[in-house]
């Protein structure tokens, strides 16, 4: 049971705590605004080469005010949601799998190894040639991007459950169903959410990546678009959107998730020999 002390229990601590958290959070971020706005402000350079933070600000008002913003947007997000979909329904499994089997783990880390670096942007090519220019392609390359990180984190997930562990649920002959369920999944969530938040990252790279080069619709295609008519403005304006929608999704979701799921079910210290 957690110590709490008399500094813990002061009113307004937490809050305090959170406060100080954001600030170090936003105070780089706008730390980089200002040495931008002062560069622009003392080189002079023309807004094609390099726009100004009001440029920007007026690109993304603009973009704002047609719908584009949400239009791509939208499409991103609504394509990275089936890759993560998609990506957790086959490599949890497949990563538990290889976990639970020395033989199997044996065959496939090799395999594993390999393919961790031909992930995500370089299977674009071949992604058009097998499911042409569009949604499907991209989504093939969010889940490509995924799939091998999430299933190399799982299958060290389960290496970390207690063997001990393993093998009282065996001699108690607990069904493959319920070990799966309430040892095997729980000991590899841990390394599975560390896992996923890694893969989100390479999944966001390969999102835009693909979407430059396989899609009608997105962030990635509003760069693209952008480049061909050298609105340098808009696109540091998608970059913009790219990098917020990441932090908040990194910020809000990805890292409380894993600090409550360490804190739930983590296992530190484990042996396995």
């Amino acid at each position: 049971m957690p110590v709490v002390t008399a500094r813990d229990r002061r009113p307004g601590a937490g809050a305090a705590a959170r406060t100080v958290s954001a600030v170090w959070f936003i105070g780089p971020l706008a730390a980089l605004v200002l040495v931008w706005a002062v560069s622009v402000s003392v080189s002079g350079a023309p807004m094609r080469v390099f726009p100004g933070v009001g440029d920007v600000a007026s690109a993304l008002g603009d973009m704002w005010s047609s719908g584009d913003l949400f239009r791509h947007v939208g499409a991103s997000l609504g394509r990275m949601g089936i890759g993560i979909a998609l990506a957790l329904v086959t490599a949890l499994p497949f990563g538990i799998a290889l976990g639970a089997s020395s033989a199997l783990s044996a065959f496939f880390t090799p395999l594993l190894r390999f393919s961790v670096a031909l992930a995500g942007i370089a299977w674009i090519p071949i992604a058009t040639l097998w499911f042409g220019y569009g949604d499907r392609a991209v989504v093939f390359i969010v889940w490509n991007a995924m799939f091998f990180a999430l299933t190399y984190n799982a299958m060290l997930g389960v290496r970390q459950i207690p063997t001990q562990l393993l093998r009282a649920a065996r001699s108690m002959g607990t069904s493959r169903s319920r070990m799966f369920w309430e040892i095997l999944l729980p000991g590899a969530l841990p390394s599975l959410v560390t896992g996923l938040r890694v893969g989100l990252g390479y999944g966001w790279r390969g999102l835009v990546a693909a979407e430059i080069i396989a899609s009608n619709a997105g962030l990635g295609y509003a760069l693209f678009q952008a480049q061909k008519y050298f609105q340098t403005d808009v696109i540091i304006a998608a970059m913009v959107i790219i990098g917020v929608l990441w932090l908040l999704m990194d910020r809000l979701l990805l890292a409380p998730l894993e600090r409550r799921t360490v804190e739930r079910w983590g296992m530190t210290g484990v042996d396995r020999s």
